[in-house]
């Protein structure tokens, strides 16, 4: 595994391997675990040269102590990448990705897409991530980039920008299914932050989804949203953000049930100081 933190030298490093090699991109911010694996595990698969980054991409945190908070790993993430298939790590620094003031500035509208559910709640947050993510765009331009299920609102729009913003470099956006702990939690790397008692609540989320997924046809979309949310808050550890059922891959609200779409029920809420997503199709 090479390891560059100059997207210069990285992009003419791929130029070269292009002409003959398929490259598969796994953008990170790191504090890498099983969830990233197998988005590395399916890049390696698919493509002859396996790119990943690592990133804490500071644009996209509205809130200054998240940004502060996030887990960085960055000796154990390159340990962990030694050991799989990753022909290249990127590991700019904040310089590197943001010259200047102006390289801040937001490139992209996405519409709706980002004034629902995260984007309500997290403002300007997808801007950050639509940016960062056309720069690496820029620089490996992949054939196929890899982004888990779990992110299901950052996937859309990501594919969003590949295919509308960004059509000229052809990249392939693949989602891959969520990861689970054994409990049925996402994997995230905040979960790290978690303390013990905070932990055996946080499959608390899953467990509901999973459960009302096997009997929601027998409420309204309505019903369901509220009973989802008031079955989390009995825990005193959690405070549910949203739940939203919406159609994939267009994100439109669900008013009712209708068998003709793929319908997600999606999560945020907040455990402590940790805020955990989760989503799971109703079908």
């Amino acid at each position: 595994m090479e390891i560059l933190k100059l997207g210069a030298i990285l992009r003419n490093k791929l130029n070269i391997l292009k002409k003959d090699k398929k490259i598969g991109f796994v953008p990170t911010m790191g504090a890498l675990h099983k969830g990233h694996l197998s988005l590395i595990e399916c890049a390696s698969r698919n493509n002859d040269i396996v790119v990943v980054s690592i990133f804490v991409n500071p644009t996209q945190f509205n809130n200054k102590n998240d940004l502060k908070s996030y887990p960085r790993n960055f000796e154990s993430d390159i340990d962990l990448l030694k050991k799989v298939k990753c022909d290249f790590l990127f590991l700019p620094d904040e310089n590197e990705m943001y010259p200047d003031e102006d390289s801040k500035i937001n490139r992209y509208d996405f519409g709706y897409l980002t004034s629902i559910m995260e984007g309500k709640f997290r403002p300007s947050h997808f801007d950050g991530v639509g940016l960062i993510v056309s720069k690496l765009f820029e620089i490996v331009k992949p054939n196929s980039a890899y982004f888990g299920q779990k992110d299901f609102q950052q996937f859309i729009i990501i594919q969003h920008l590949a295919n509308v913003f960004m059509k000229e470099l052809n990249v392939n956006v693949v989602r891959c299914p969520i990861v689970r702990e054994g409990d049925g939690l996402a994997m995230s790397s905040r979960n790290v932050r978690l303390n013990d008692e905070q932990r055996v609540s946080s499959a608390l989320i899953s467990k509901t989804l999973f459960e009302f997924k096997e009997k929601y046809n027998e409420y309204s979309v309505n019903n369901l949203k509220t009973i989802i949310k008031d079955t989390i808050n009995k825990d005193k550890n959690f405070d549910v953000e949203y739940v939203e059922i919406v159609t994939d891959p267009d994100m439109l609200d669900v008013k009712e049930w209708d068998s003709n779409n793929k319908i997600v029920v999606c999560v945020a809420a907040n455990i402590g100081n940790v805020r955990l997503i989760d989503n799971v199709y109703f079908d």
